[in-house]
């Protein structure tokens, strides 16, 4: 693995030099063949091992962690950090750099008071979910392996530390622009410092200048619009969508309490420390908005505000026509150039009607969806509608849904294409509570093929068939702690 010079190392006021503490016995738990490549890794190895576990230095590494601020659940913490996460430089890949940061390598000056550990079952779910975003063509951080061991460590009960090696094109935050804003730190000069790194490295096409400001934050935005979009379309809740927790570049970031949806429910809360559903899955739209108010106003001493609101202004926009697009695609619709008001709230209108449908008659999200690849939409019958209490109101949809799509002249063609957007496997979190049970009980296998299965989430897979069933009644809807 090669290191770059790590230029974060620039801004000497938000980062902490700090080292891995190792951990005992350590052992693969997983690795990702895909996300290797990406920084020009070919397999796992005993040297690596060491290296990443922290039990041994790596040639080049930087290592530190980051300090922060943000906004968590709606109240601003004016420092946070790299809790239980020490980044150790910029690794270089075919197509650019990615950091590499241990998650849980051990306490760090952020750690306030905790151990600077994760859990094995965190690590675990954090591994599975980046790498099955992924490969659902979500915007995300990624996942190149988890390191299991036989350190004990303390939560709800004694469990088992591990590590979480995860690659991210850049690690810096919403909470990064607001820790010099706020409070007796507001230095604008560390700000315009922040913003002129956060442009050279990232957003080279852009000028440090009051031009390329206003670009970068309206790209923030789009990016940030489009991510939540995503979510969104493919059934997915955050569950801690706090501002430090927000990826400057609009990729999916943080994974605690996560949770793909099974039944179709608008207000679903992943998160067992969210009982007022701040972050339920409806939500996450106008929590995306709300953390772009909170990142612009921590701008405003560089931003003029009429930049900053013409930007945040945009927001909408982007995210509903990445979220017609995608939705689109899932239904087969024809697809425009350049749609027409009236045309967008059509389908919208079509497509927030059929949702209602999924819910009112409590139909699995990704299990409705896949059925499109076996729908014939010339058809007047459909074996679909057999799924819906109320077979007049499915009726009215489905003709006007049949009239919007209109001639389908390759019918096999029209379902490939439907199989190629409504993926049959996504991370139920029963699954993951299964594999991380069977990793417990010393048998890696399920944790194998649970991510074997999510790297193709679109193929039949027949051998597989069960993994794309519904949950057992004990796995339906699981809510997650903050600490798993």
């Amino acid at each position: 693995m090669q290191f770059k010079q790590d230029f974060f190392t620039q801004l000497p006021e938000f980062y902490s030099q700090v080292y891995p503490q190792g951990i005992s016995n350590p052992q693969w738990l997983a690795w990702s063949d895909a996300a290797a490549q990406l920084i020009g890794l070919t397999q796992p190895t005993d040297e690596l091992l060491l290296g990443l576990s922290g039990n041994a230095a790596i040639d080049g590494a930087t290592y530190y962690a980051q300090v922060y601020s943000g906004h968590q659940f709606g109240g601003y913490t004016p420092r946070l950090g790299d809790g239980r996460s020490i980044i150790l430089g910029e690794a270089t890949g075919p197509n650019g750099a990615w950091d590499v940061a241990l998650k849980g390598g051990g306490p760090t000056p952020y750690s306030r008071h905790g151990d600077g550990r994760a859990v094995m079952r965190s690590a675990v779910r954090e591994f599975l979910v980046s790498e099955a975003l992924h490969h659902l063509h979500v915007p995300t951080t990624r996942a190149l392996a988890v390191i299991g061991s036989d350190m004990p460590v303390w939560r709800e009960s004694q469990e088992t530390a591990a590590i979480t090696v995860r690659l991210a094109r850049s690690h810096i935050r919403f909470g990064h622009f607001e820790y010099f804003c706020h409070s007796e730190r507001g230095r604008a000069d560390k700000l315009i410092q922040l913003l002129n790194f956060t442009i050279s490295q990232h957003y080279p096409h852009l000028s440090c200048d009051a031009a390329g400001y206003k670009a970068w934050f309206l790209q923030v935005v789009q990016d940030t619009a489009k991510m939540i979009a995503h979510w969104q379309a493919v059934g997915f809740a955050h569950g801690v969508m706090n501002t430090d927790n927000m990826s400057i570049l609009g990729d999916s970031f943080d994974f605690g309490p996560f949770a793909f949806l099974d039944t179709f429910q608008e207000d679903f809360i992943c998160n067992h420390s969210d009982p007022e559903g701040r972050y339920a899955f409806g939500q996450q739209p106008g929590v995306g908005l709300w953390n772009l108010q909170c990142l612009a106003q921590a701008l405003s001493p560089v931003i003029p505000s009429d930049d900053l609101i013409a930007a945040i202004n945009q927001y909408q926009d982007a995210l509903v026509q990445t979220y017609l697009q995608l939705m689109r695609s899932k239904l087969g619709l024809t697809t425009f150039d350049k749609s027409t008001a009236e045309q967008d709230k059509q389908d919208l209108d079509l497509i927030g009607q059929f949702t209602v449908m999924m819910e009112k008659n409590q139909l699995d999200y990704a299990q409705t969806w896949r059925q499109f690849g076996k729908l014939d939409p010339t058809s007047q019958h459909t074996a679909m509608r057999d799924d819906f209490i109320d077979i007049s109101q499915f009726d009215t949809w489905y003709k006007a849904y049949q009239l919007r799509l209109g001639d389908v002249a390759d019918i096999a063609a029209w379902q490939t294409e439907r199989n190629s957007v409504n993926p049959k496997y996504i991370l139920r979190n029963y699954l993951a509570q299964e594999a991380i049970i069977a990793v417990e009980e010393g048998n890696l296998a399920p944790l194998q093929r649970l991510q074997q299965v999510l790297s193709q989430p679109f193929a039949e897979q027949i051998e597989h068939e069960e993994l794309a069933k519904r949950p057992p009644d004990w796995g339906q809807g699981l809510i997650m702690s903050c600490s798993s």
